[in-house]
């Protein structure tokens, strides 16, 4: 499973994810954002191709909703196929490196097979390789 690295400062532009293809992402949210700047990321997510969304941090449960309704927006009102549907999880009470873990052993979407995690971390500071290297140590935290 491949890993990336997306620092996100509050009210941003907001990047190309590359070409990741339909993926896992694990939100690590360092300070609360405004409503219309968490749709317009909402909604870039799911039109990215995240098909995954992980929430951990500052108010990690509204991004469970607002990805939900950027899916609904996306997708359409009627049923959203399988291999659309988002599927969505906040983790608010507990340490980050079991939102990783579960990221990369839980997390699995039910018909689209994800092989990429993207890590966007929202918050004023980059802290690019200690993220990426607590995401690494997460994956041997219960051998």
């Amino acid at each position: 499973m491949s890993v990336s690295y997306i620092h996100l400062p509050p009210e941003a532009q907001l990047p190309s994810v590359g070409e990741a293809g339909p993926f896992k992402s694990v939100l690590v949210l360092e300070q609360a954002v405004s409503a219309d700047w968490q749709n317009r990321v909402s909604e870039w997510l799911v039109k990215s191709g995240c098909l995954y969304m992980m929430a951990w941090g500052a108010e990690c449960s509204s991004w469970d909703d607002s990805v939900d309704w950027a899916n609904i927006s996306v997708a359409g009102v009627d049923d959203i196929p399988d291999d659309q549907f988002v599927m969505t999880t906040w983790h608010a009470d507990e340490p980050l490196s079991e939102t990783f873990w579960f990221a990369g052993f839980t997390a699995h979407h039910p018909t689209v097979h994800l092989e990429h995690v993207v890590i966007i971390d929202i918050g004023p500071t980059n802290r690019e390789s200690q993220t990426l290297q607590a995401y690494k140590e997460a994956q041997t935290q219960f051998d």
